[in-house]
């Protein structure tokens, strides 16, 4: 029996044998010369092979479309991009025409390059972009070979997926009821093969480093993708405990079909809004089926991803328009375009910076792309007049940047004004509070806006001086520290002064046990990804309003955030025993 650690990305457990995918492929082809009169019809055979693996990714994306929405669907334009890259192309012929080689091996040559381009950026988005060119790769060098190989749509038992690396179209194409959950050697929380796993709600793991060095096909193993380890070949003590874990999971998450229609409310009668993360407008489904109270968080920058231009002012308003539909009469909170840091959009010139999270990202960005910013602000308004729409401002750190916001979007206002257009007058402004500066200044930023939502992830980074993305200093990364509790404590207080509505929206608010502390500190909204909402909304309903303000006053007079996460674990035990046991 081992343990493994990588990086989970979708939760819940999985446990059942293991299919190696994809564990002895190479692109490395033989050498294999021709004759110059056969070059042509090399030629022929790799623009046939382009034409064929074009018309798999269209059906893939046409599916995919159907089944999850436009969002997802569109990392396939950048498969079909790579197919029409007419550099790649053209170095392929040179190589079939000048070697004389056949096209399998020329192409192979060549997006080995492509492989060793990218692998030297020093940028990890783009490094994990390299899983789209060998997806792409893969794909074509299989219709170049004639092989047949196996799909993971031919599945015919359940089995637990390991590779290398699952490329977008294989997650794509995964059945739920064929595929257990999957465990990947590389990845990030950014990469592609993350976000479809989420959006498919399987168990997942990435960056499980050499785990198909660890297993065969048929190897029994477990994937807890809440905490990011796999078990290989587990014995049956810990087969048994992790079945219970499961069962505890399933059962945990069928509880909001019985609370799905009661509020996230405590023993007392202390009433919070639970809403919910998105990145896609398809997730409103799930978003409604698990009781949320709207969209606390929708980051719209996924809009701007994986794609060969910016989403359109009318493309923008029709997905705010539906999420704003499917969610009314609740609030949708709609984050303005939070590019830079970890996430980059190709079609925006954003240079690479020595340090991005403290670089020309989010509202700095958009300040000075003002023709973008507005073009968003102007679908958001438009969209307004389908449901109750807020709108938010990520990484403010002063009051020009709200006030400088205000001006742009007046701007927009008036021009929707004089073109006729209906939107919302009043719509509700908010500033996400996840700068140290603008926390310690939220007595003046409150004066200035309608809402705040305290963005923890970046929040704990920030006040710590942290890179949460850097494995070396991750263990230094404590949602519990006592200066990131008493930056909340006094955000919620200077917010509560001037009688706005302060909210939650990062991953640590998604921890039941932190979640009761936030309870007690009296803030109003705590938004999580739907995944989350029945553990959250189930420590709220098991909990008197006067003991978690005990629990949190007790909290802020420990010295260390280990203290902290100790105490508010041993008062989680005797609120709520299961979700301790999480």
């Amino acid at each position: 029996m081992k343990e493994l650690k990588g990086i989970g990305v979708s939760p819940g457990i999985a446990i059942g044998k293991v299919f190696v995918l994809h564990s002895g492929e190479s692109f490395n082809h033989p050498k294999r010369e021709i004759t110059q009169d056969l070059i042509p019809n090399e030629i022929a055979r790799f623009e046939d092979a382009l034409a064929r693996t074009r018309t798999e990714i269209l059906g893939i994306r046409r599916k995919l479309t159907d089944q999850i929405g436009r969002e997802s669907s569109d990392i396939f334009t950048a498969h079909l991009l790579i197919l029409e890259d007419r550099t790649l192309i053209e170095d392929v012929i040179e190589v079939i025409k000048n070697e004389k080689v056949v096209a399998e091996f020329a192409f192979a040559a060549v997006i080995q390059r492509y492989f060793q381009a990218f692998s030297q950026i020093n940028d990890e988005y783009l490094k994990e972009r390299i899983s789209d060119i060998r997806d792409v790769g893969r794909r074509l060098l299989g219709n170049l070979c004639g092989e047949e190989k196996r799909r993971l749509e031919e599945f015919k038992d359940k089995v637990v997926i390991v590779s290398h690396d699952l490329s977008p179209s294989d997650t794509a194409t995964l059945d739920k009821s064929k595929v257990l959950g999957f465990v990947t050697e590389i990845g990030g929380p950014t990469s592609h093969t993350a976000i479809l796993g989420r959006s498919i709600e399987i168990p997942a793991i990435v960056g499980a480093e050499q785990i198909t060095n660890e297993v065969d096909n048929g190897t029994m193993a477990i994937v807890d993708g809440t905490h990011g380890i796999v078990i290989v070949d587990p014995d049956q003590a810990t087969i048994d405990r992790f079945s219970s874990a499961e069962t505890r999971f399933i059962e945990m998450t069928g509880e909001l079909d019985k609370l799905r229609e009661l509020p996230a409310e405590t023993l007392d009668g202390k009433r919070v809004t639970l809403a919910a993360n998105i990145e896609f407008h398809h997730e409103v489904a799930s978003v409604i089926s698990r009781g949320a109270e709207g969209v606390g968080l929708y980051r719209t920058e996924y809009l701007y991803m994986n794609r060969s231009s910016l989403p359109t002012e009318e493309e923008q308003y029709q997905a705010y328009a539906r999420v704003a539909e499917a969610t009314g009469p609740n609030p949708v909170i709609i984050r303005t375009l939070d590019l830079g840091g970890d996430k980059f959009a190709s079609t925006l010139d954003i240079p690479h910076e020595m340090n991005p999270y403290l670089g020309w990202r989010a509202i700095r960005f958009c300040l000075t792309q003002k023709d973008i910013f507005k073009t968003q602000l102007r679908a958001v308004l438009r969209a307004s007049v389908h449901g109750n729409i807020r709108i938010m401002y990520p990484m403010i750190s002063n009051v020009y940047e709200i006030r400088a916001s205000r001006e742009i979007l007046n701007e927009a206002m008036a021009e929707l004004d004089k073109e006729g257009v209906p939107y919302n007058k009043q719509i509700e402004i908010g500033a996400m509070i996840e700068i140290p500066s603008a926390a310690l200044a939220s007595d003046i930023l409150a004066k200035e806006v309608s809402f705040f939502s305290i963005g923890t992830n970046d929040l704990i980074q920030y006040v710590l001086a942290i890179d949460r993305m850097n494995e070396k200093v991750a263990y230094l990364y404590e949602p519990t520290h006592p200066a990131i509790l008493r930056l909340i404590d006094m955000t919620i207080r200077n917010g509560h002064a001037q009688k706005i509505r302060v909210g939650s929206c990062g991953e640590m608010s998604a921890d039941p046990k932190i979640a009761i502390l936030l309870l007690g500190l009296g803030i109003d909204e705590i938004s999580v990804s739907p995944v989350v909402l029945p553990k959250i909304k189930k420590a709220i309903r098991s909990i008197r309003y006067s003991d978690a303000q005990e629990i949190a006053r007790k909290a802020l007079g420990f010295q260390t955030g280990k203290e902290i996460e100790q105490f508010l674990g041993d008062r989680l035990r005797n609120i709520c025993k299961e979700l301790a046991e999480e």
